[in-house]
Order: structure tokens, then C-alpha cells, then sequence
């Protein structure tokens, strides 16, 4: 039995936004669109400020609520336990969205492109697979573990702060890392079992 998930380590992440250029290079998400956001906020008093840094991909929750809610089946759970989106079956009527405790769901607006001038030829091929009125987020790059790779985010990571992997095998170093460290899902009282663990210790 696999069960994906991932483990971010906040010691480690530099706040290089290296996870969400990834994102969106690996999987042609449109301007504006960002499944991999990277946040952060200032702590402390002059003049020991110092900042720190929040990744915050879709948690893959295992009783996740933009499922429960979706009217169309569009948005589903594979066995593996990552949560999809199927643009052929999505009305776009956002219900997932507010579903979602995490923000993690954006609503495919409208059609774009970084430069003036029109898409460039990867823009073409890429944003084709985005359908306009529809809702899409982070799959965990889905395609890429289908052929035993890991996400994008993962291997770009400089100071290999995301660790991915099974966390139904206990010798995975996900499930290591996360028993050592005390890996804690972000707001477990929403009680939706999320496969994403923060390392903070």
C-alpha cells in the first residue's frame, strides 16, 4: 500500500521561491496561478528581526473537503492518496475552493501570457492543458511519480528542505524524518488528515 506525502523543514527553507518557479515551469501554470506558494513574515524587535519562511503546497488531505463538496466528481483521491482535479469533469463552480482551509485551489480565469509580444511556443504547448473555468492545484506532480520521479519542488530545492515519499512504509525517510523531527500537519484541528508534515524542531 503507498500513501504519498511530503515533509517540509522550515529550518531549512531560505525562502528562495525555487519550489513555486519549479511548479510553474514543470507543470505550465498560467500568470497568476501559483500551486506552490511560498509565504513569510517578519518576528522579533529591533535589531534582532529576523524572517521566516512558509512553503505551502495542497496538503493532499486524506479526508480532504474539496472533494466531499465537488457536485461533479471533478475533484477526486487516487489510492495513493494524491488529490486530483479532472478538467474534463469540473464545472468551475468554486466550491472547492472555499472548501479548502489551505487556499490551496486556484480558479482558472482567463487565457495569459508573460510577454507582450504573445505566448512564446512553450507557453502554446503548456497552458493547452489548462482549461479556462476551470479550478486546478498542486498534484503532487502526479506525472512525474506515476514513472517514479519525485515533484519538481522536491528535487529543486537547494537546501533539500521538502522530503518526499511513502508514508505507509515506515523505513521511508519521510516516515523517518517525520517521527524523528515530530513532523505536525498544518491546523490538524480542521481534522482533515493532511499528508503534508512541518518540521520545526
Amino acid at each position: 500500500m503507498v500513501k504519498y506525502g511530503m515533509a517540509i523543514d522550515l529550518k531549512r527553507c531560505i525562502g528562495c521561491h525555487a519550489c513555486t518557479i519549479a511548479c510553474k515551469a514543470e507543470n505550465g501554470i498560467r500568470p497568476g496561478i501559483f500551486w506552490n506558494r511560498v509565504f513569510d513574515e517578519e518576528y522579533g524587535k529591533y535589531p534582532m528581526v529576523r524572517r521566516r519562511f512558509f512553503p505551502r503546497p495542497c496538503m493532499h488531505c486524506d479526508e480532504a473537503p474539496c472533494v466531499a463538496v465537488c457536485p461533479s466528481g471533478a475533484s477526486y483521491k487516487r489510492a495513493d492518496g494524491i488529490v486530483m482535479v479532472d478538467p474534463g469533469k469540473c464545472l468551475g463552480c468554486g466550491y472547492c475552493v472555499v472548501a479548502c482551509p489551505y487556499g490551496a485551489r486556484s480558479y482558472n480565469r482567463k487565457d495569459g501570457h508573460y510577454f507582450p509580444h504573445g505566448p512564446t511556443p512553450y507557453e502554446k504547448v503548456s497552458y493547452a492543458k489548462h482549461e479556462v473555468g476551470t479550478v486546478e492545484k498542486c498534484t503532487f506532480c502526479a506525472h512525474k511519480v506515476d514513472k517514479g520521479e519525485e515533484p519538481a519542488c522536491v528535487t529543486t530545492c537547494p537546501p533539500r528542505a521538502r522530503i518526499f515519499g511513502n508514508l505507509e512504509d515506515p523505513d521511508s525517510e519521510v516516515s523517518r524524518v517525520i517521527r524523528a523531527r515530530q513532523g505536525r500537519p498544518l491546523w490538524p484541528e480542521m481534522d482533515t488528515r493532511p499528508c503534508v508534515y512541518y518540521l520545526s524542531l
